[in-house]
């Protein structure tokens, strides 16, 4: 299996966010929108979600639904940003320019998942 660098640098960039959502999970959930039911699973479903995705990745028989699968999440964690901009609490007290910078970063993000589709 020879998997060209970029593909590994996201495969791993997807397993260590992933894997964060159960190592600080407060953190997550603190940035989730209210409106969302149960943060708590919302997290570790979110979290899983991103460590599997970034496994698939790694297999020809899986990367393009994992691929999908991971642009899918992007979209759906805009919310997120968008809370984070609105809500005191959720900014972390962050500059607004750094999380404004997070919707154009999200939207690179897309992008470069969207290569292995």
């Amino acid at each position: 299996m020879d998997l060209p660098w970029h593909l590994i640098l996201m495969s791993l960039v997807y397993i260590v966010a992933g894997a964060n959502h159960f190592r600080n999970p407060t953190m997550y959930e603190r940035i989730i929108p209210p409106y969302i039911p149960y943060p708590k699973m919302a997290n570790y479903i979110s979290g899983f979600a991103e460590i599997l995705l970034g496994f698939l990745l790694c297999f020809s028989f899986s990367s393009v639904y994992a691929a999908w699968g991971i642009i899918g999440l992007l979209i759906a964690f805009v919310p997120t940003h968008i809370y984070m901009l609105t809500d005191k609490k959720a900014s972390f007290g962050l500059p607004i320019w750094l999380l404004l910078l997070r919707l154009p970063l999200q939207l690179g993000l897309i992008v470069w998942a969207y290569q292995y589709t």
